[in-house]
C-alpha cells in the first residue's frame, strides 16, 4: 500500500487525531456501546471512521449498531467535505454533507472542547428481511454531545437566572456554584449546544446490509440487486413483494438495465475512450504467463505487447480484441451475434450509465456496473474502493504502478 499512499490514493483525506480528542473520541464509543481504543493516535475519515481501530477490532463496522443502525463521530470541523472510506450506505457522504452545511459553525464552536455522536436513524430497530430495505425514504441523524453539555448549558443558565432574582447576588453558595460550572465547563451561555435531526430524502441506494444491496426505485419498477447469492436465494421464495431481484452476475440483470434506461452500452463508440483500453489491457494481463518483463513496461512499450499478444493463444487473442473484430465484422454483413464474438464479462464491463441518468443516479449505477465487473481498475478505485484495494494486493508491483499512473491521470472524476 505504500505506493498508493504516496501517491495520495490511500488515507490522504484523513484528519489526524491525538491528545484530548482521543479521550473525546472513546467517549463516543462508549456511548455507542464499543470498547475503547488502546490506540493514542490515529486517522478519521469524514463519517468518524478509522482504518487502525477498525484493524484493532478486526471489525470494519465497528461504528454500527446492526445492519439498521449505524453511527458516526465527529471530532473535527477538519472532517468537512473529507472522503468516506468505508460507507455503509451510498448516501453516507451526502449525509455527512448535509450535517456540516446545516451546523458548520455550531460544529467548530462544540468540536473546540467536545465531540459529537451521530446515530443515523431509519426509524427501524432491526432488519427482519430485505424487504425492509424498502420501507424507509428518509434518514434522519440525531446528534448526542458527549459531557451533556446542553444539560450544563441549562444548569449555568439556571444558575445565572437565579443569581439575578432579588438579593441572591449576595448568596456566596451561588457565587460558588457558578464559578465552578464556569471554570469546568466555560460560559457556555451563549454556545449553540443543542443540534435539531437533520434530514435526506433518499430513494435509489446502496447498503452493504444483508452482503451488500442495491434498492432501484426511481426506474420502471422497484428493484433488488444482490451481491450474495444466499441472501438473494433467500429472498426470491418471498412472493408477496411487487419487486424485481437479481444477483450482480445473473445475465439477465443486463438486458433489464437497458431496457429500463438504467445503463448502455454502446460497442461502436466504447472503442475510442480511455475506459475501454484499460478494460482490455486488464483482460490480457489477466491472460499473461511466465512475462520476462514487467507487466508496465508490456503495457506501455507497443513492440513488447505485441510480442506478447502473439503469445497468446488464438482464442486468448480473440477474447482481447473480441470488440473490434465484432464491429469490423458487423460492419459488413448482420449475420454475426455479439455472443459469439465478445466475451459476455467483457461486454458486462463496457457498461455504463444511460446518459439520460440524472447525476444523483449516475455514481450509484456505475458502482452498480463495478460490482458486476470490476475490470476497469480506475473505476473500481472511484466507486468501490473495498474491493480496489483488496485486488491491489494481488498485482505484480509494476502493474500495480501503471493503475496507479492511470487513475493519477484521472484523478477528476469528472474526466472520466
Amino acid at each position: 500500500m505504500e505506493k498508493l499512499v504516496t501517491a495520495g490514493l490511500h488515507s490522504g483525506e484523513l484528519v489526524h487525531v491525538s491528545g484530548s480528542l482521543v479521550k473525546r473520541y472513546n467517549k463516543c464509543l462508549a456511548l455507542l456501546g464499543v470498547a475503547p481504543t488502546a490506540l493514542t493516535t490515529f486517522s478519521v475519515d469524514g463519517i468518524g471512521w478509522s482504518a487502525e481501530i477498525a484493524a484493532e477490532k478486526e471489525e470494519n463496522y465497528y461504528l454500527n449498531i446492526g445492519d439498521a443502525n449505524s453511527n458516526g463521530i465527529i471530532v473535527s470541523p477538519d472532517q468537512f467535505k473529507k472522503a468516506v472510506y468505508m460507507p455503509f450506505h451510498s448516501f453516507d457522504k451526502d449525509l455527512m454533507f448535509a450535517v456540516f452545511t446545516a451546523y458548520k459553525s455550531e460544529i467548530k464552536d462544540i468540536t473546540k472542547d467536545s465531540a459529537i455522536c451521530l446515530h443515523i436513524d431509519q426509524d427501524i430497530d432491526s432488519y427482519y428481511e430485505t424487504f425492509d430495505l424498502l420501507k424507509f425514504d428518509t434518514i434522519k441523524v440525531h446528534f448526542t454531545i458527549i459531557g451533556n453539555l446542553d444539560k450544563r448549558k441549562k444548569e449555568q443558565e439556571a444558575l445565572i437566572a437565579e443569581y439575578y432574582k432579588g438579593n441572591n447576588f449576595f448568596n456566596r453558595e451561588l457565587h460558588k456554584k457558578i464559578l465552578s460550572s464556569a471554570k469546568k465547563y466555560g460560559d457556555l451561555r451563549n454556545r449553540t449546544l443543542s443540534l435539531e435531526p437533520v434530514s435526506l430524502t433518499v430513494s435509489s441506494f446502496y447498503t452493504r446490509a444483508y452482503g451488500g444491496v442495491f434498492v432501484l426505485r426511481d426506474f420502471i419498477k422497484d428493484m433488488l440487486v444482490f451481491e450474495e447469492l444466499e441472501a438473494f436465494n433467500k429472498s426470491i421464495s418471498n412472493t408477496t413483494h411487487d419487486v424485481m431481484m437479481f444477483h450482480v452476475g445473473h445475465e439477465e440483470l443486463q438486458q433489464i438495465l437497458r431496457d429500463h434506461l438504467i445503463a448502455e452500452c454502446q460497442l461502436k463508440s466504447v472503442v475510442n475512450t480511455d475506459r475501454y483500453e484499460r478494460i482490455k489491457m486488464h483482460l490480457f494481463v489477466s491472460l499473461l504467463k511466465d512475462q520476462k518483463h514487467p507487466i508496465g513496461d508490456i503495457l506501455e512499450n507497443p513492440m513488447l505487447y505485441k510480442r506478447y499478444f502473439n503469445s497468446l493463444s488464438e482464442t486468448e487473442q480473440k477474447l482481447v480484441n473480441g470488440v473490434e473484430i465484432y464491429n469490423e465484422k458487423i460492419a459488413l454483413s448482420n449475420e454475426y451475434k455479439r455472443k459469439d464474438l465478445i466475451n459476455n464479462l467483457f461486454y458486462v464491463a463496457l457498461h455504463k450509465p444511460h446518459s439520460s441518468l440524472e447525476d444523483e443516479h449516475r455514481d450509484l449505477i456505475w458502482k452498480l456496473l463495478v460490482k458486476m465487473n470490476p475490470s476497469d481498475p480506475v473505476f473500481t478505485f472511484w466507486f468501490d474502493k473495498e474491493q480496489f484495494y483488496d485486488a491491489y494486493e494481488s498485482w505484480e508491483e509494476s502493474y500495480q504502478q501503471w493503475v496507479i499512473d492511470q487513475i493519477l491521470k484521472h484523478r477528476n472524476k469528472a474526466s472520466l
